[in-house]
């Protein structure tokens, strides 16, 4: 059973943004572990493959039952480069190769990667075959995850999904993506977040050189955080922190996953969940329309 609230996010790993030894990622897993962090996301695009790598040494090493796992399929990474392959056998593959890099048997939750080019083919190759992986119990469960919400929402209302992962599309900045959280709640499908700080902008707050969606924040967004940081400074309660407490208080959403470098920023996000939040500052957010209306948030509905 995959439990939160807050899980560890694999993609910074094998140093995708800023350099990590192999030494430092070992032991950042260990101490998310000792610290009471039970599931871990990864995918064969992290890295080349390097991300579920360095995860799996550590995993491998420790009881089976003390941790979850998810990872994805639909990229081939079988040689120093990345390509789609959204085909019933891919799935095969990939989920081999997985398990290959990870040295473990089994996997809970396999995501179908970033599909936004390719809805067709993972509507008729790549979920019936992770269904039927399912059903024989070679896999524990199934999802999709992406940043299109729209196209998510087409596959939660299509198909018998478990899970799906939103990466940047339900957060303290931006919450167009409700119409697909509140398709899941009545679907039955639980939600995943990823992204909940826009990729640095959140963290780093509205600074020249802050990213949004992987690139340099517009003006706009910059403009719009800096509100936020506004509004969170008059509470004395950290950009990140709100953050964090918002994304996850929307009852669609059973688990977040946030990038984890070192294990001081395990504590930091753990820290984060037990806060002292007060109420005011999410009436205030919504008296002066930095979230939507109808977005709940953790004095209507707390963290479970």
């Amino acid at each position: 059973m995959i439990r939160g609230p807050l899980g560890f996010g694999g993609a910074s790993l094998p140093g995708l943004y800023t350099p990590i030894p192999a030494a430092q990622a070992h032991a950042t897993v260990l101490h998310a572990l000792a610290s009471g962090v039970t599931h871990f996301d990864v995918a064969p695009r992290y890295g080349l493959g390097e991300a579920e790598r360095r995860l799996g040494a550590v995993l491998a090493t420790v009881p089976r039952d003390r941790f979850t796992l998810s990872t994805k399929v639909g990229w081939d990474v079988s040689a120093d480069d990345r390509w789609p392959d959204f085909s019933r056998e891919g799935v095969a593959r990939s989920l081999a190769a997985s398990r290959e890099r990870m040295k473990l048997d089994f996997i809970d939750l396999a995501f179908v990667h970033d599909p936004d080019n390719h809805e067709r083919a993972a509507a008729d190759e790549v979920l019936p075959a992770l269904a039927a992986l399912r059903q024989s119990g070679a896999i524990g469960a199934i999802g999709v995850g992406m940043n299109d919400w729209p196209m998510l929402e087409r596959f939660v209302t299509s198909f018998d999904l478990d899970w799906v992962m939103l990466a940047g599309r339900y957060t303290l900045l931006e919450q167009g993506a409700l119409p697909l959280l509140t398709a899941c709640q009545r679907r039955g499908v639980r939600v995943m977040l990823a992204g909940v700080f826009n990729s640095g902008v959140l963290a780093s707050g509205a600074k020249a050189k802050a990213t949004y969606n992987y690139r340099a924040a517009p003006p706009e967004v910059l403009e719009r955080v800096a509100a936020l940081e506004r509004v969170c400074a008059r509470f004395d309660v950290p950009l990140t922190v709100a953050a964090l407490r918002f994304a996850m208080a929307h009852p669609a959403v059973a688990l977040a996953v946030v990038g984890m470098e070192t294990p001081e920023r395990v504590d930091g996000n753990l820290a984060a969940l037990t806060a002292n939040v007060p109420d005011d500052l999410w009436l205030a957010l919504r008296a002066e329309g930095l979230i939507a209306d109808e977005a709940p948030t953790p004095d209507t509905l707390s963290i479970s």
